[in-house]
Protein backbone atom coordinates (compact mmCIF):
# COMPACT_ATOMS: atom_id res chain seq x y z
CA UNK A 1 0.00 0.00 0.00
CA UNK A 2 1.73 3.23 -0.91
CA UNK A 3 0.91 6.41 0.61
CA UNK A 4 4.20 8.94 0.59
CA UNK A 5 2.47 11.62 2.46
CA UNK A 6 4.17 13.47 5.60
CA UNK A 7 0.93 13.89 6.93
CA UNK A 8 -0.06 10.65 8.72
CA UNK A 9 1.20 8.14 11.34
CA UNK A 10 -0.35 4.77 12.36
CA UNK A 11 -0.77 3.96 15.75
CA UNK A 12 -1.06 0.17 16.28
CA UNK A 13 -1.76 -1.09 19.91
CA UNK A 14 -1.87 -4.88 20.82
CA UNK A 15 -0.90 -7.35 23.15
CA UNK A 16 0.19 -11.08 22.01
CA UNK A 17 -1.47 -11.22 19.02
CA UNK A 18 1.84 -12.98 17.15
CA UNK A 19 1.25 -13.53 13.83
CA UNK A 20 -1.83 -11.14 13.44
CA UNK A 21 0.35 -8.11 14.33
CA UNK A 22 2.92 -8.93 11.68
CA UNK A 23 -0.51 -9.10 9.09
CA UNK A 24 -1.29 -6.17 10.64
CA UNK A 25 1.90 -4.02 10.44
CA UNK A 26 2.69 -5.20 6.57
CA UNK A 27 -0.62 -3.94 5.80
CA UNK A 28 -0.02 -0.10 6.74
CA UNK A 29 0.64 2.36 3.83
CA UNK A 30 4.54 2.62 3.38
CA UNK A 31 6.09 5.74 3.71
CA UNK A 32 3.94 6.55 7.20
CA UNK A 33 5.61 6.61 10.68
CA UNK A 34 4.85 3.72 12.51
CA UNK A 35 4.23 3.42 16.20
CA UNK A 36 3.75 -0.07 18.03
CA UNK A 37 2.39 0.30 21.67
CA UNK A 38 2.47 -3.28 23.66
CA UNK A 39 0.51 -4.31 26.45
CA UNK A 40 3.09 -6.88 28.75
CA UNK A 41 2.85 -9.04 25.54
CA UNK A 42 5.12 -12.15 25.98
CA UNK A 43 5.09 -13.64 22.84
CA UNK A 44 8.18 -11.47 21.38
CA UNK A 45 5.71 -8.17 19.84
CA UNK A 46 8.17 -6.02 20.81
CA UNK A 47 11.01 -7.65 18.85
CA UNK A 48 8.37 -8.71 15.50
CA UNK A 49 7.37 -5.05 15.17
CA UNK A 50 10.24 -3.71 15.09
CA UNK A 51 11.97 -6.24 13.05
CA UNK A 52 9.01 -4.97 10.46
CA UNK A 53 10.29 -1.60 11.07
CA UNK A 54 7.76 0.21 13.12
CA UNK A 55 9.11 2.31 16.14
CA UNK A 56 8.09 -0.11 19.57
CA UNK A 57 6.38 1.51 22.93
CA UNK A 58 6.19 -0.29 25.90
CA UNK A 59 3.76 0.68 28.37
CA UNK A 60 4.70 0.68 31.88
CA UNK A 61 3.09 -1.60 34.80
CA UNK A 62 3.24 1.40 37.18
CA UNK A 63 -0.17 2.11 35.47
CA UNK A 64 -3.33 0.01 34.67
CA UNK A 65 -2.70 -1.04 30.42
CA UNK A 66 -5.61 -0.18 28.56
CA UNK A 67 -5.97 0.44 24.83
CA UNK A 68 -6.83 4.58 25.72
CA UNK A 69 -3.71 4.35 27.45
CA UNK A 70 -1.54 2.61 24.78
CA UNK A 71 -3.06 4.97 22.06
CA UNK A 72 -2.17 8.02 23.74
CA UNK A 73 1.40 6.95 24.18
CA UNK A 74 1.60 6.08 20.59
CA UNK A 75 -0.18 9.19 19.84
CA UNK A 76 2.38 11.16 22.25
CA UNK A 77 5.45 9.75 20.70
CA UNK A 78 4.31 10.65 17.18
CA UNK A 79 4.07 14.23 19.10
CA UNK A 80 7.43 14.04 19.87
CA UNK A 81 9.61 12.64 17.07
CA UNK A 82 6.95 13.58 14.47
CA UNK A 83 4.99 16.57 15.39
CA UNK A 84 4.46 17.42 11.52
CA UNK A 85 1.54 15.22 11.29
CA UNK A 86 -1.69 16.61 10.75
CA UNK A 87 -3.93 13.18 11.07
CA UNK A 88 -3.56 10.09 13.16
CA UNK A 89 -4.49 6.32 12.06
CA UNK A 90 -4.90 4.23 15.15
CA UNK A 91 -5.52 0.55 14.54
CA UNK A 92 -5.83 -2.42 16.64
CA UNK A 93 -3.27 -5.57 16.46
CA UNK A 94 -5.61 -7.82 15.33
CA UNK A 95 -6.75 -5.86 12.10
CA UNK A 96 -5.75 -5.12 8.84
CA UNK A 97 -5.76 -2.40 6.86
CA UNK A 98 -7.08 -2.56 3.46
CA UNK A 99 -5.98 -0.53 0.43
CA UNK A 100 -7.17 2.55 -0.31
CA UNK A 101 -8.94 2.96 2.47
CA UNK A 102 -6.44 5.80 3.95
CA UNK A 103 -6.93 7.59 0.57
CA UNK A 104 -10.77 7.81 1.30
CA UNK A 105 -9.91 8.67 4.64
CA UNK A 106 -7.56 11.58 4.08
CA UNK A 107 -9.82 13.07 1.23
CA UNK A 108 -13.41 13.32 3.79
CA UNK A 109 -11.10 15.04 6.24
CA UNK A 110 -9.96 17.68 3.89
CA UNK A 111 -12.81 18.06 2.40
CA UNK A 112 -14.19 18.90 5.65
CA UNK A 113 -12.26 21.24 8.15
CA UNK A 114 -15.39 20.70 10.88
CA UNK A 115 -14.49 16.22 10.77
CA UNK A 116 -12.24 15.08 13.97
CA UNK A 117 -12.65 11.46 13.30
CA UNK A 118 -13.96 9.42 10.00
CA UNK A 119 -14.01 5.45 9.76
CA UNK A 120 -14.57 3.34 7.52
CA UNK A 121 -16.15 -0.60 7.32
CA UNK A 122 -14.56 -3.27 9.51
CA UNK A 123 -15.64 -6.35 8.27
CA UNK A 124 -14.88 -9.91 10.14
CA UNK A 125 -12.03 -12.12 8.79
CA UNK A 126 -13.56 -15.32 9.66
CA UNK A 127 -16.83 -15.07 10.15
CA UNK A 128 -18.15 -18.61 9.35
CA UNK A 129 -15.54 -20.04 11.72
CA UNK A 130 -17.58 -19.62 14.53
CA UNK A 131 -21.32 -18.41 15.78
CA UNK A 132 -19.36 -15.93 18.07
CA UNK A 133 -17.43 -14.61 15.27
CA UNK A 134 -20.53 -14.20 13.21
CA UNK A 135 -21.70 -12.19 15.95
CA UNK A 136 -19.07 -9.77 15.65
CA UNK A 137 -19.60 -9.55 11.70
CA UNK A 138 -22.78 -8.51 12.52
CA UNK A 139 -21.89 -5.76 15.03
CA UNK A 140 -19.47 -4.34 12.47
CA UNK A 141 -22.60 -3.73 10.10
CA UNK A 142 -23.14 0.12 10.96
CA UNK A 143 -24.67 2.41 9.40
CA UNK A 144 -22.51 5.01 7.31
CA UNK A 145 -22.79 8.79 7.34
CA UNK A 146 -22.73 11.02 10.22
CA UNK A 147 -22.20 9.53 13.19
CA UNK A 148 -22.07 9.89 17.12
CA UNK A 149 -19.17 7.45 17.62
CA UNK A 150 -16.53 5.16 15.86
CA UNK A 151 -14.48 2.17 16.80
CA UNK A 152 -10.46 1.57 17.77
CA UNK A 153 -9.81 1.76 14.03
CA UNK A 154 -10.29 5.23 12.48
CA UNK A 155 -8.20 8.75 11.66
CA UNK A 156 -7.90 11.57 13.74
CA UNK A 157 -7.25 14.84 12.96
CA UNK A 158 -4.41 15.72 15.61
CA UNK A 159 -5.49 19.70 16.57
CA UNK A 160 -9.04 17.91 17.59
CA UNK A 161 -7.45 14.98 19.44
CA UNK A 162 -5.22 17.44 21.35
CA UNK A 163 -7.72 19.78 21.59
CA UNK A 164 -10.09 16.83 24.05
CA UNK A 165 -6.91 15.79 25.95
CA UNK A 166 -7.57 12.19 23.91
CA UNK A 167 -8.65 9.44 25.43
CA UNK A 168 -9.35 8.92 29.10
CA UNK A 169 -6.61 6.17 30.06
CA UNK A 170 -8.95 4.90 32.58
CA UNK A 171 -11.92 4.14 30.09
CA UNK A 172 -10.84 0.14 30.21
CA UNK A 173 -13.65 -0.14 27.98
CA UNK A 174 -15.93 1.99 25.50
CA UNK A 175 -12.97 4.75 25.30
CA UNK A 176 -13.82 5.44 21.68
CA UNK A 177 -17.20 6.55 21.91
CA UNK A 178 -16.55 8.37 25.35
CA UNK A 179 -14.14 10.22 23.30
CA UNK A 180 -16.21 11.06 20.32
CA UNK A 181 -18.95 12.23 22.77
CA UNK A 182 -16.47 15.25 23.95
CA UNK A 183 -15.25 15.71 20.38
CA UNK A 184 -19.24 16.37 19.23
CA UNK A 185 -19.29 18.97 22.49
CA UNK A 186 -16.67 20.95 20.79
CA UNK A 187 -18.71 21.39 17.35
CA UNK A 188 -16.65 18.37 16.01
CA UNK A 189 -17.74 15.85 13.27
CA UNK A 190 -17.77 12.24 13.21
CA UNK A 191 -18.59 10.35 10.00
CA UNK A 192 -18.07 6.38 8.79
CA UNK A 193 -17.81 6.47 5.26
CA UNK A 194 -18.96 3.81 3.03
CA UNK A 195 -15.35 2.58 2.35
CA UNK A 196 -14.02 -0.89 3.43
CA UNK A 197 -11.23 0.17 6.37
CA UNK A 198 -9.70 -2.99 8.25
CA UNK A 199 -10.33 -7.02 8.37
CA UNK A 200 -10.43 -7.55 11.91
CA UNK A 201 -10.18 -11.11 13.21
CA UNK A 202 -12.19 -12.00 16.34
CA UNK A 203 -10.62 -15.28 16.78
CA UNK A 204 -13.58 -16.24 19.59
CA UNK A 205 -14.61 -19.63 19.72
CA UNK A 206 -16.14 -20.56 22.78
CA UNK A 207 -18.60 -19.64 25.27
CA UNK A 208 -16.87 -18.04 27.85
CA UNK A 209 -15.06 -16.16 25.72
CA UNK A 210 -18.14 -14.25 24.51
CA UNK A 211 -19.60 -14.05 27.38
CA UNK A 212 -16.58 -12.07 28.85
CA UNK A 213 -17.10 -9.59 25.78
CA UNK A 214 -20.42 -9.11 27.21
CA UNK A 215 -19.46 -8.49 30.47
CA UNK A 216 -16.81 -5.76 29.01
CA UNK A 217 -20.12 -4.50 27.57
CA UNK A 218 -21.88 -3.72 30.81
CA UNK A 219 -18.47 -2.29 32.26
CA UNK A 220 -18.26 0.29 29.46
CA UNK A 221 -21.10 1.68 29.66
CA UNK A 222 -20.99 2.18 33.58
CA UNK A 223 -18.16 3.84 32.98
CA UNK A 224 -19.43 5.79 30.49
CA UNK A 225 -22.64 6.61 32.92
CA UNK A 226 -20.02 7.28 36.03
CA UNK A 227 -18.30 9.93 34.08
CA UNK A 228 -20.92 11.68 31.81
CA UNK A 229 -24.65 10.02 33.54
CA UNK A 230 -25.67 13.74 34.29
CA UNK A 231 -26.18 14.63 30.62
CA UNK A 232 -27.52 10.95 29.97
CA UNK A 233 -24.71 9.41 28.34
CA UNK A 234 -25.01 5.24 28.32
CA UNK A 235 -27.65 5.77 31.22
CA UNK A 236 -30.19 3.86 29.38
CA UNK A 237 -27.93 0.90 28.66
CA UNK A 238 -27.25 0.93 32.42
CA UNK A 239 -30.78 0.61 33.39
CA UNK A 240 -31.98 -1.84 30.49
CA UNK A 241 -29.35 -4.29 31.28
CA UNK A 242 -29.93 -3.73 35.14
CA UNK A 243 -33.86 -4.15 34.84
CA UNK A 244 -33.60 -6.80 32.20
CA UNK A 245 -30.68 -9.15 33.56
CA UNK A 246 -31.32 -8.34 37.03
CA UNK A 247 -34.32 -6.90 38.40
CA UNK A 248 -37.28 -8.61 36.34
CA UNK A 249 -35.48 -11.78 37.09
CA UNK A 250 -34.82 -10.87 40.51
CA UNK A 251 -38.89 -9.83 40.85
CA UNK A 252 -40.18 -13.32 39.18
CA UNK A 253 -38.02 -15.27 41.55
CA UNK A 254 -39.00 -13.64 44.44
CA UNK A 255 -42.82 -13.62 43.44
CA UNK A 256 -42.36 -17.35 43.08
CA UNK A 257 -41.00 -17.79 46.58
CA UNK A 258 -43.96 -16.22 47.92
CA UNK A 259 -46.27 -18.05 46.07
CA UNK A 260 -47.06 -15.44 43.62
CA UNK A 261 -46.87 -17.58 40.57
CA UNK A 262 -49.15 -14.97 38.14
CA UNK A 263 -46.50 -12.10 38.79
CA UNK A 264 -43.77 -15.12 37.93
CA UNK A 265 -45.82 -15.57 34.78
CA UNK A 266 -46.26 -12.02 33.83
CA UNK A 267 -42.59 -11.98 34.20
CA UNK A 268 -41.77 -14.86 31.98
CA UNK A 269 -44.46 -13.22 29.64
CA UNK A 270 -42.71 -10.36 29.09
CA UNK A 271 -39.29 -12.26 28.37
CA UNK A 272 -41.14 -13.89 25.15
CA UNK A 273 -42.45 -11.00 24.39
CA UNK A 274 -38.97 -9.63 24.12
CA UNK A 275 -37.61 -12.69 22.43
CA UNK A 276 -40.47 -12.58 19.72
CA UNK A 277 -39.73 -8.82 18.92
CA UNK A 278 -36.26 -9.16 18.56
CA UNK A 279 -36.46 -12.38 16.63
CA UNK A 280 -38.91 -10.60 14.26
CA UNK A 281 -36.74 -7.68 13.81
CA UNK A 282 -33.63 -10.21 13.07
CA UNK A 283 -35.69 -11.72 10.68
CA UNK A 284 -37.38 -8.91 9.11
CA UNK A 285 -33.52 -7.68 8.56
CA UNK A 286 -32.46 -11.53 7.24
CA UNK A 287 -30.46 -11.89 10.06
CA UNK A 288 -29.70 -15.30 11.96
CA UNK A 289 -33.19 -14.23 14.01
CA UNK A 290 -33.53 -16.53 16.87
CA UNK A 291 -29.85 -17.42 17.90
CA UNK A 292 -29.28 -13.59 17.61
CA UNK A 293 -32.30 -12.53 19.58
CA UNK A 294 -31.58 -15.31 22.29
CA UNK A 295 -27.83 -14.64 22.60
CA UNK A 296 -28.94 -10.64 23.33
CA UNK A 297 -31.38 -11.46 25.56
CA UNK A 298 -28.49 -13.53 27.67
CA UNK A 299 -26.08 -10.28 27.13
CA UNK A 300 -27.81 -8.58 29.47
CA UNK A 301 -26.92 -10.85 32.08
CA UNK A 302 -23.77 -10.87 31.54
CA UNK A 303 -23.75 -6.70 31.42
CA UNK A 304 -25.15 -6.97 34.61
CA UNK A 305 -21.95 -8.39 35.87
CA UNK A 306 -19.53 -5.94 34.24
CA UNK A 307 -21.76 -3.11 35.98
CA UNK A 308 -21.52 -4.64 39.23
CA UNK A 309 -17.55 -5.13 38.76
CA UNK A 310 -17.18 -1.24 37.28
CA UNK A 311 -19.34 -0.10 40.41
CA UNK A 312 -17.06 -2.27 43.00
CA UNK A 313 -13.77 -1.27 41.69
CA UNK A 314 -12.03 2.05 42.79
CA UNK A 315 -10.84 4.46 40.22
CA UNK A 316 -7.32 3.27 40.60
CA UNK A 317 -8.19 -0.42 40.64
CA UNK A 318 -10.04 -0.41 36.70
CA UNK A 319 -8.42 -3.43 35.17
CA UNK A 320 -9.04 -4.07 31.57
CA UNK A 321 -11.63 -7.18 30.58
CA UNK A 322 -9.87 -9.44 28.15
CA UNK A 323 -11.61 -11.91 26.27
CA UNK A 324 -9.16 -13.56 23.89
CA UNK A 325 -5.57 -12.46 25.12
CA UNK A 326 -5.99 -9.00 23.36
CA UNK A 327 -6.89 -5.56 24.41
CA UNK A 328 -8.74 -4.66 21.53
Amino acid sequence: MEQGSNTLGVVVIGRNEGERLRACLRSLPSGCPVVYVDSGSSDGSVELARGEGAAAVELTTDKPFSAARGRNEGFAYFREHHPELTFVQFIDGDCVLLDGWVESGLAALGSNPKLAAVAGLRKERHPEASWYNELCAIEWNTPVGRANAVGGDAIYRVSAFEEVGGFDPMMMAGEEPELCLRLRRQGHEIERLDADMTLHDADIHSFSAWWKRAVRSGYAYTLGALKHGREGYRVKEVIRSLVWGAGLPLLALAALLMGLWPLTLIVLALYGAKWLRLRRRFKTAGLPATRLASYLMLANIAEVRGIAQALTEGRSGRRIIEYKGTQS
